[in-house]
């Protein structure tokens, strides 16, 4: 009996140890990534976002809409298990659970395998197997009209990398929930496993695809997505930050489905925003 107390007794404080190493981690990884999205073979960005991972929180900025002052913040909270949305224009919020992303996961997955699309069938896989390629600092997968080439840069640290992962899969199912359509998540799901697998952060994601089935309302048949990414936050980063909690702090919280009914609503009444 007194072997077994002995036993758990250090098996949970092994467990808290754990935790507390995580934790500790994940408040000591520093990051900012800057990024531009390309449409076609267009000089001009069509749109832009900075990225600052700090203190165990990653925020994300959009660049603002054409007619809008503020771009929406995206605040990713994993020790939290959620994300939180705020349109500064309308100090509006929402909070998504990871477990409702992980829950768009299964049921978009269903969906794509029993369409009669090729190409969506195709990206409903959950393994990718032989057709992702992996060439040095570059990765290439094939699908039914569509090509996906990701080039990424070598990090030192393991913990920078999961967490970077960890960031760009809760995006890519956040956008997946907000902006229904289009190609399903699991391709790059699977790119971005193999990307951590390699030690890496993408540096630029191409995404090509033949016109029948658009990439965004009205757009080209090409996404190209440039990351710049820094080891450190620079002047002016740590303000923007407080700026943005406080923001959060008076936003008015909503659910989703209401969050999404006002923005269009706003939109509605202001065409040209």
């Amino acid at each position: 009996m007194l072997y077994r107390s002995v036993s758990v007794s250090w098996l949970a404080t092994c467990l808290a140890l754990c935790v507390m190493s995580r934790e500790t981690i994940a408040e000591e990884i520093v990051l900012r990534v800057e990024s531009e999205v390309f449409v076609d073979g267009d000089e001009a960005p069509a749109a832009k976002s900075l990225t600052l991972f700090y203190q165990g929180l990653t925020w994300d900025f959009l660049d603002p809409a054409a007619g809008n002052t503020e771009g929406d913040i995206i605040l990713h909270d994993p020790a939290r298990e959620r994300v939180v949305v705020l349109d500064p224009e309308l100090n509006l919020k929402t909070e998504i659970r990871t477990i409702r992303l992980e829950r768009l996961n299964v049921s978009l997955a269903t969906w794509a395998r029993q369409s009669d699309d090729a190409l969506i069938k195709w990206a409903g896989a959950a393994d990718f197997g032989e057709a992702i390629v992996t060439d040095g600092d570059r990765i290439e997968l094939n699908g039914p009209r569509v090509r996906y080439e990701v080039t990424f840069s070598q990090s030192s640290s393991e913990e920078v990398v999961a967490a970077y992962r960890r960031f760009a899969d809760t995006a890519i199912l956040l956008k997946a929930l907000m902006q229904p359509g289009g190609i399903p998540p699991f391709p790059r799901l699977a790119i971005n496993r193999h990307v951590e697998a390699a030690g890496g952060i993408p540096a630029e994601v191409t995404l090509r695809i033949t016109p029948r089935l658009s990439l965004i309302p009205g757009g080209g048949d090409t996404l190209r997505s440039v990351h710049k990414v820094h080891p450190q936050l620079i002047d002016g980063d740590h303000s923007r930050i407080e700026a943005a909690g406080a923001r959060l702090t008076i936003a008015e919280g909503v659910d989703l489905e209401e969050f999404v009914r006002r923005r269009h609503d706003a939109r509605s009444d202001h065409p040209d925003s």
